[in-house]
């Protein structure tokens, strides 16, 4: 009969000839389908809209459906489905059915992981995508040919992912609904852990928690930021070997000193290992923060037999993910800026970026991205936003959660002052073109759809 299964299988493709994927043309399936299809697997997989993705699955000989109906499933072997796909899909009850297996994608991406010799796998709150990408640029320019798993657009490779011929693959493992526990990592990265997805978790013990398994799942090496406290508390103890990296602590591995600005928000530093130079960095993206992710990646070349002069070359050579502070082009002689920001955090960290750069004015355009996160994180939201000159805020996207009445976007605006609320991604575009001036910076900030708003300004 058919099961969903939320546990690693050593024998899952055993057997299996045709897979057939659910919302293949996410972001985190497209890797998934690229590495399966060089392995010789016959796939097929439907959506509901066309994209960009799904062009490039058709480019490659893939058939895929829009819409999802039952006689899809027809003739797979094995049935994936990404995280937004529920029991009620018609080809979910068609697998069910006809006997045919379903897992999710993060069993899947579990099994892929363990295909390739090595996988380093970077968890964290902040920072997964942007390290996942600056670990990608230097395997990749070295010559590594790695497989990848990122959960934005590396420019270096072209797509989300990719199916190396290489030892190592390197993965975004994300701690939603726990689902970088089903990974194995040779190398586990912890970047921070922040008080992000309670809604799931229900409290800050229970995340840590989740992390302190996902490090204890590592086979070889535990990397950790020293200056987080939370990050600290979950790899103390840890049977594991530790390697730390830190700003602020002279007694991590590897630290940065000597840090100034080359140019306006772009920084160079000395990376010391073990209080012996290890390399010069100048990074390619800006951002203080990014000093940690470029850290991070320094602490597996000694790991993966690299040299200190990859990670030199892939942090100047890096030049940022897709939706990570991604300058899109010009409206009314003002800069825009997209950018996936979405926990005060991480808003705060990029319009601090965004107000070192220099420009007149710096206006923040914000999508709130689900109730619970608005409402719990409230306070430090407000404190975050207040950093940008002007704000624009459209609606909350409640993404999976309903919408109970208890916050709305006028109550995250009733507390910063001079900020408007706006009907749409539509009209928060009209009314950058009718404010913004020549020698602003417009960032859009959300992990939902707000970069239409990006895309609308331009038009």
């Amino acid at each position: 009969m058919a099961y969903h299964s939320g546990s690693y299988q050593k024998g899952l493709l055993e057997g299996v000839h045709r897979l057939h994927f659910i919302g293949i043309g996410g972001s985190g399936m497209f890797p998934l389908v690229q590495i399966l299809a060089t392995k010789g697997y016959t796939i097929t997989g439907s959506d509901v809209n066309e994209g960009s993705i799904i062009e490039s699955e058709r480019n490659m000989g893939i058939q895929v459906f829009m819409g999802h109906k039952a006689e899809n499933v027809l003739g797979a072997d094995l049935v994936v489905y990404s995280a937004a796909i529920h029991d009620d899909n018609p080809e979910m009850q068609a697998a069910q059915a006809h006997g045919i297996r379903c897992v999710e994608r993060s069993v899947m991406l579990g099994y892929v992981s363990r295909l390739y010799q090595n996988s380093i796998c970077v968890s964290g709150t902040h920072g997964k995508t942007t390290t996942t990408s600056m670990i990608t640029t230097m395997l990749e320019l070295a010559g590594r040919d790695p497989a990848a798993v990122i959960g934005g657009k590396l420019p270096l490779i072209h797509g989300y992912g990719k199916a190396g011929t290489g030892r190592e693959i390197v993965v975004e493992a994300c701690e939603f609904s726990e689902t970088f526990l089903q990974l194995t990592p040779a190398i586990s990265i912890i970047l921070n852990i922040d008080n992000d997805h309670l809604d799931y978790y229900g409290t800050l013990g229970k995340l840590k928690f989740a992390f302190r398994r996902f490090a204890l799942l590592t086979q070889h090496t535990v990397i950790a930021n020293l200056d987080d406290a939370n990050t600290r508390d979950v790899v103390g103890g840890v049977d594991r070997p530790v390697r730390t990296f830190a700003v602020n602590n002279p007694e991590a591995d590897y630290t940065a000193v000597n840090i100034k600005m080359y140019k306006p928000g772009f920084y160079e530093f000395d990376v010391l290992e073990w209080g012996d130079f290890f390399a010069h960095l100048r990074l390619g993206i800006p951002g203080r923060h990014h000093i940690y992710n470029a850290l991070a990646m320094c602490c597996c070349v000694r790991i993966l037999n690299l040299t200190p002069e990859d990670a030199a070359v892939a942090a100047e050579h890096f030049t940022g993910a897709a939706r990570r502070f991604q300058i899109l082009g010009e409206v009314n002689g003002a800069t825009v800026v997209d950018d996936y920001a979405h926990h005060p955090t991480e808003v705060r960290a990029t319009l601090e970026t965004a107000k070192s750069l220099g420009y007149n004015q710096v206006w923040a355009v914000h999508q709130p991205f689900t109730y619970s996160r608005t409402k719990a994180l409230m306070d430090d939201f407000v404190s975050a936003l207040e950093i940008a000159d002007h704000v624009v805020i459209t609606p909350i996207m409640g993404s999976r959660e309903v919408d109970d009445g208890s916050v709305k976007s006028e109550d995250l605006a009733a507390r910063i002052p001079g900020s408007v609320v706006v009907g749409g991604l539509q009209e928060a575009a009209d009314y950058i073109k009718a404010h913004a001036q020549k020698g602003d910076l417009v960032i859009t900030l959300g992990c939902g759809d707000v970069y239409k708003a990006a895309n609308m300004m331009l038009t």
